[in-house]
Order: structure tokens, then C-alpha cells, then sequence
């Protein structure tokens, strides 16, 4: 959900309820007029605690809190135009490319994959960052009779 749906060109926080990034002082994503930007998103429930340990429970749930935030901004994952994906151990990239031809539709998004040391927590395996933008309404056709 958006703070407000305005669209006035402003920065618009997006949120969640409940907000799992909020005991943070991070913001699930902000709106900038017809531009979406996503934090990044891990393999965490809606309360903020690691679903799993293992790397594809995690991504799924990542890639799921991707989506959830871009369509409470007005956008959905076919709108994404950029995303970053870190992870702590290249080794999963063929499961990255799988998860990205199921989650995304062509044309793909522009995409940075890197390997970390490290994300927020020891135990997350994968955090997604994305850009995506809100479409314009459709039009009514002005040439029709």
C-alpha cells in the first residue's frame, strides 16, 4: 500500500501490513512518480524472521516479497526494469537464472548478480533490489466513432 496515492512526482513511501522492514527505519520501497524503488528483499515472513536455511525457500520468498511491494506500489513484476541480486555464494547462479525465467517475463530486466561475504543476516542466502515503473492508464481510443 501506498502512504498516499497520489502521484504527485514526490517520494511515496510503500508499505506493507504489517511492514517487515519497518523496525529498521528502512522503506519497503519508495514511489518517485511513475518510478518504483525496491529494497532489498530476502527470504523473510511478514514479521521479518528467516523462513528457511536453505538457498530455494529463501529466493522463492524473496522474489515473492519482490512482488508483493512493487503491486502495493500499482506496479508487478512484469514491470521491473532493473534488479540486483546478491548472494553469498555464486555457486546457486543456474538457480538464479531459473528462478528469473519464472518470476520475470521478456524482455528481462537489466540484472547485477554478485556474490557477498555477508547480507544483514548470517543465515540469508539471497536479498533482491529492484526499479520498476507504474504504467500509464490505458487511454480510450481517440479514433474510434
Amino acid at each position: 500500500m501506498l502512504s498516499a496515492m497520489r502521484n504527485t512526482g514526490a517520494p511515496e513511501r510503500v508499505t506493507a501490513d504489517p511492514d517487515w522492514y519497518e523496525p529498521y527505519a528502512i522503506s519497503l520501497g519508495i514511489r518517485c512518480g511513475n518510478l518504483v524503488f525496491v529494497s532489498g528483499q530476502a527470504g523473510i515472513d511478514e514479521h521479518g524472521q528467516t523462513v528457511a536455511l536453505d538457498f530455494d525457500t529463501q529466493a522463492r520468498r524473496a522474489f515473492d516479497n519482490l512482488r508483493r511491494v512493487l503491486e502495493n506500489s500499482g506496479s508487478g513484476l512484469e514491470h521491473v526494469v532493473k534488479v540486483t541480486i546478491f548472494v553469498t555464494d555464486m555457486a546457486v547462479i543456474d538457480q538464479v537464472v531459473a528462478l528469473r525465467r519464472e518470476f520475470f517475463v521478456p524482455p528481462y530486466p537489466a540484472d547485477t548478480i554478485a556474490q557477498v561475504t555477508s547480507l544483514a543476516q548470517p543465515e540469508w542466502k539471497i536479498e533482491i533490489e529492484a526499479v520498476g515503473f507504474i504504467p500509464e492508464p490505458a487511454r480510450p481510443d481517440d479514433s474510434a466513432p
